[in-house]
């Protein structure tokens, strides 16, 4: 696959579609590969009508890992931020400049958890290339809403798996929480066993959390994006919960908010088509 140079450092990238379509850039979650944008999802926005470019932030999959020590989270919690390296805003740096080397002036973009925090810094940061946001199960930045369950919390800070066999069974168990209602344990080891063989990095979502810990709250900078901007949420959501999804409404002017009761921590296929059906309302907001 190819990579591209951006921000100084270089960004593995897939693409699906007509480059003549309109470009839209989906914006991966903590820890998590491109690959977790299921490429049949990919397809349905591809069937939309979409140029559709998937990527590995900084620090997972295939691009470029940062050197020097670990982060020091717990020192981070506390408020000192020496050692985390970046921040989200240089994250959607990283994606303006994978537009930049694709020679795509404006994408709609659509971001994951993390990813929704990045695809927010975008429109933030970079208004000029956001045709359209949508922020999927994130949340502002405001550390008073969208905190995790105490189960959910424990799942995400649990030591990290040092072989592939334990690398399924974490999956399996985190799977089971985050999503609590659509989980399927067979396509959980799969995927999980396909990101193990593809890169295995558990140092680089340290580096990731650390850099969400270490960036501030988005929501009064939120209030100046004039992109067509939808949330979707599930208010099953236990990593992420649904407050953050209401408040990344709140904050944006005009956003719509997008919520499904059975949809946790998780992209449930059932739910594709009013996802990406969502998705193509928003960005044709965009256009009119």
């Amino acid at each position: 696959m190819p990579r591209a140079k951006s921000n100084g450092i270089e960004l593995e990238y897939e693409t699906f579609g007509n480059p003549d379509d309109p470009a839209l850039l989906l914006v991966m979650g903590l820890g998590a590969q491109m690959i977790a944008w299921d490429e049949g999802f990919c397809r349905q926005l591809v069937d939309a009508g979409f140029y559709v470019i998937r990527y590995d932030n900084r620090d997972v999959g295939l691009s470029t890992r940062t050197e020097g020590p670990a982060p020091d989270l717990a020192a981070i919690m506390s408020g000192d931020t020496s050692t985390a390296t970046y921040r989200i805003d240089d994250m959607a740096d990283d994606a303006a400049g994978l537009l930049d080397d694709l020679g795509i002036d404006r994408a709609h973009i659509v971001g994951a958890s993390m990813g929704g925090m990045i695809a927010q810094a975008i429109a933030i940061r970079h208004p000029e290339k956001t045709a359209s946001l949508c922020s999927i199960m994130s949340t502002t930045g405001d550390r008073s809403v969208g905190q995790p369950q105490p189960e959910a919390m424990a799942a995400l800070m649990a030591p990290a798996p040092t072989n592939r066999d334990e690398a399924l069974d974490r999956a399996v168990t985190s799977g089971r929480i985050l999503s609590p209602v659509h989980f399927d344990e067979a396509k959980a080891r799969q995927r999980a066993g396909e990101a193990y063989d593809r890169a295995f990095y558990p140092l680089g979502m340290q580096r990731q959390l650390a850099a969400i810990m270490a960036s501030p709250d988005r929501t009064p900078e939120l209030a100046k994006v004039s992109a067509p901007t939808l949330v979707i949420h599930g208010t099953a959501d236990p990593l992420v919960t649904y407050s953050g999804g209401e408040a990344t409404a709140k904050a944006v002017p005009g956003a719509d908010l997008l919520a499904f009761d059975d949809m946790g921590h998780d992209l449930p296929e059932p739910r594709w088509p009013e996802i990406v059906a969502a998705i193509a309302t928003n960005a044709r907001r965009a256009s009119s």
